[in-house]
């Protein structure tokens, strides 16, 4: 199964526990709000809470490119102030896990 299928199916289930089986012990998530990083417990740590959320809904889930090193996700983020994000994340694959991810969102207008 490839990457992103594991991660669309984790995200759907909201099950961050396969979640954090899809990084590489070495991940490094860079925010793309600030610039800084997380690592795997980190980003399993705001994965988990998000994903228990019922308010915060990911859809629109599409994979623009997968290979053996790279992944290029899009997906729309609805938050529980309404706001929305539409996200673009590129990770690096290494081993058949993401070792680092990073991101770029534009904000939308708050969805219904």
């Amino acid at each position: 199964m490839s990457v992103f299928k594991k991660w669309s199916k984790a995200i759907e289930d909201r099950d961050a526990d396969a979640l954090f089986d899809c990084l590489h012990e070495d991940f490094e998530f860079v925010r793309h709000q600030s610039g800084t990083s997380m690592n795997k417990v980190e980003m399993t740590n705001m994965m988990r809470s998000m994903l228990s959320n019922e308010a915060v809904v990911s859809s629109v889930n599409r994979c623009l490119y997968e290979n053996d090193e790279v992944l290029v996700m899009h997906s729309i983020v609805k938050f529980p102030d309404g706001t929305a994000e539409s996200i673009l994340r590129c990770s690096l694959l290494f081993d058949g896990k993401i070792i680092k991810s990073e991101t770029g969102a534009t904000p939308l207008s708050k969805l219904d």
